[in-house]
């Protein structure tokens, strides 16, 4: 890759609509191979994708996936023109995937900063073989050469610095069509010099000659006279107006575009170098609208005129997110800190109070407004894993279909980068473990296609995602048997519930699987899951039925950078609670105290017993508040599990921004119970609670 014409923006937009194209394209063959057939309108915008991949590419200059989605494209040029019958839609299906894996690999080594080297030659020739079956050529004449070759686009083309553009220059006396197109693009799309070059690219096949405006679309203030004046073409070619039409109809990110065929063949011909591409002033000029006849009326004035309506939606940097974000957060301390400041105590300011009312109204609203803008619906995250269920199915000979509920349900744009690789293990390990092979469910009484269902739903401050499937389910003897093996028990057997059974299966190092496979049976991966959720402040959960099936559910925040908590303070320091982790707040009574045996401190609630943490105890913090008659309980609650824990006082609720806890603390010391800390309004610094953490001291 030569870097002299790639730039940092023009490399992420790249990556970035190449990545978008190539899950929309997935999608697509997944939703068509089910059908054992691919309709038209799918054919169609495959054919499209894979033309845009293989223009961006070209003009980036990658040329192995341009080589390959070039293949790609010609196969599904021949499916849309020609309609052949004898399609193994199966294969074709692998073909496409095999396709997309490659470039994304290749993708993926872009964005690391290696160098696109993947070989698609065999690939390659898969494609051309297929392209020659179902065109009813002998596919024994392909030549292996072929695979390797590579598009002459690149470095010549681009650095062309001059009006004048011929491939081939040919003495000819054949009628020769004369086209001048003008295309604008939309308003900050972006690299509009490099699109205008993908246009030249497209083109490059179908024109003998042409000229173009701006001449020089290497250099940078090509883009914005492209921005101001649009991108002008005048073109020398044997094919139709229709087919010009139907080329630049597909650029991405155009908004205009103007076609016009030009009568006069001399005038191409008699063009001084030096005079600008502008027409419109020519007597003899046939413009064409393509939705009438082409051949009908020449001498009459037609035109093509095709606009693309604004978009409404434009693409953001995840990095620009963040730092409003903790902008935002900044301004949530700042805003605490003047309205809560001690120097106000004991003051009567009507006039500030209200202003400070106003000013705590409207950051509340910038902030709402800026979670939202974060907030990403999980559609994307679900769709993924049809490609996951596709594949496992045709390796292990199962019968799977993948429910998806509540794919609208949103969550924080960090917050999906973190659950997408879990979730896919646990639907890889749905399938694995727990549905059974076809016969073996008929043999049950079960319908033979096993159904792995995928819901999400919102909870409060947090939301629910749960894995459900109609399978054989855990084997509680064997998770007893293997627990017992790696000395996992912490109690007697017959005091652990089924629901600790099954979430035993989350501990490092535990798999029932006896026979390593592609897909399980290491002995890791399940805890892996859960320390990716507890990450994200989640937890995660599992329930099954011997027979009927498994159900895991995932609990993961809304988001991670703002939340409602409870100040509380423990001598000199001071706690914050996440608000949604609190159950009730209550001085406690010394006759509600029992000591168990073993010198356990509970709290009696309402005839149950629940385990107490003193918060001085744990981190060692000097107070004189040792009585429980003296502090305070809060009771908490997470996994369906309660914790009391004692404190000085309470503070009082405020919204907090969640820092990350400094590298000592996390890795150094490593204290436990922490999520993160926090700056508050009078300029002191608190540590966030880890409730999870917490109820695992207890």
């Amino acid at each position: 890759m030569s870097e002299q014409y790639v730039n940092e923006p023009m490399l992420d937009l790249f990556i970035f609509e190449s990545m978008q194209l190539l899950e929309q394209m997935e999608l697509l063959i997944i939703a068509n191979e089910k059908s054992s057939s691919y309709a038209p309108e799918a054919i169609n915008e495959i054919f499209r994708i894979m033309h845009t991949i293989k223009g961006s590419s070209a003009m980036m200059l990658f040329n192995n996936i341009t080589t390959l989605a070039h293949s790609m494209e010609d196969l599904f040029f021949v499916l849309r023109e020609d309609n052949p019958q004898n399609v193994d839609f199966s294969e074709l299906s692998d073909l496409m995937l095999e396709g997309l894996d490659f470039i994304k690999v290749e993708i993926h080594k872009i964005r690391n900063g290696e160098e696109a080297n993947g070989n698609a030659s065999a690939l390659i020739k898969s494609l051309q073989i297929f392209h020659a079956t179902i065109k009813g050529q002998d596919s024994s004449t392909i030549d292996r050469k072929d695979a390797n070759e590579t598009p002459s686009h690149g470095n010549d083309t681009i650095k062309q610095q001059q009006y004048y553009i011929s491939k081939v220059r040919t003495e000819t006396t054949a009628l020769r069509n004369i086209f001048q197109a003008n295309l604008r693009f939309e308003q900050d799309c972006g690299m509009e010099n490099l699109r205008a070059f993908g246009v030249v690219n497209d083109l490059g096949d179908l024109a003998e000659e042409f000229y173009h405006i701006p001449k020089d679309l290497d250099h940078e203030d090509s883009a914005r006279v492209i921005c101001e004046q649009g991108f002008t073409l005048l073109l020398k070619t044997d094919r139709s107006l229709e087919d010009i039409h139907k080329v630049l109809i597909q650029t991405i990110s155009l908004k205009d575009l103007q076609l016009t065929q030009v009568e006069n063949s001399e005038l191409f011909n008699d063009l001084p170098i030096e005079r600008r591409i502008l027409l419109e002033d020519s007597p003899m000029k046939v413009s064409i609208t393509s939705d009438r006849d082409p051949v009908a009326n020449e001498n009459e004035e037609k035109e093509v005129h095709t606009s693309v309506s604004q978009q409404s939606i434009i693409s953001v940097s995840v990095a620009k997110l963040d730092q409003l974000m903790d902008l935002v957060g900044e301004m949530v301390i700042a805003e605490a800190m003047v309205t809560q400041n001690p120097d106000l105590n004991g003051l009567e300011l009507n006039n500030f109070t209200k202003a400070a009312r106003q000013l705590r109204k409207i950051t509340s609203e910038l902030q709402d407004t800026v979670m939202s803008v974060r907030m990403v619906p999980l559609a994307g995250t679900f769709q993924k894993m049809n490609r996951t269920l596709r594949d496992m199915c045709k390796k292990l000979n199962k019968e799977v279909q993948l429910q998806l509920i509540g794919q609208e349900t949103e969550v924080d744009k960090n917050i999906i980068e973190h659950i997408s690789d879990p979730l896919m293990h646990l639907i890889r390990n749905s399938i694995d473990h727990g549905i059974e092979m076809p016969s073996k469910r008929e043999t049950k009484g079960k319908p033979r296609l096993g159904t792995i269902t995928l819901e999400a739903k919102n909870a409060g401050g947090d939301v629910l995602i749960i894995i459900r499937d109609d399978g054989e389910g855990f084997n509680k003897d064997r998770i007893l048997a293997k627990a017992r093996e790696k000395g996992l028990l912490q109690v007697s057997e017959d005091e652990i519930t089924d629901k600790e059974i099954y979430n035993l299966v989350f501990l490092p190092g535990f798999s029932t699987n006896e026979n390593v496979t592609e897909f399980s049976g290491r002995g890791v991966g399940m805890d892996v899951v859960l320390k990716n959720i507890e990450a994200v402040g989640g937890a995660i959960t599992a329930d099954s039925v011997a027979g009927k099936g498994t159900t895991i559910t995932l609990k993961i925040p809304l988001t991670l950078a703002i939340i409602d908590g409870m100040n509380i303070k423990v001598g000199d320091s001071r706690y914050t609670i996440p608000t949604t982790a609190i159950k009730e707040s209550f001085r406690p009574k010394l006759t509600d105290v029992i000591v168990d045996p073993d010198n356990n401190e509970m709290m009696m609630v309402r005839g149950q017993c629940y385990p107490i943490l003193r918060l001085h105890d744990i981190y060692r913090v000097q107070t004189e508040v040792t009585h429980f008659t003296d502090g305070i309980i809060v009771m908490v609650e997470q996994d369906d599990k309660t914790l009391c824990i004692f404190a000085d006082g309470l503070i009082g609720q405020q919204q907090v921004v969640v820092k990350a806890l400094p590298e000592y603390i996390r890795n150094t010391k490593k204290v436990r119970g922490l999520a993160g800390c926090t700056l508050l309004g009078d300029g002191s610094i608190s540590l966030i609670l880890d409730i999870a953490g917490l109820i695992a001291f207890g």
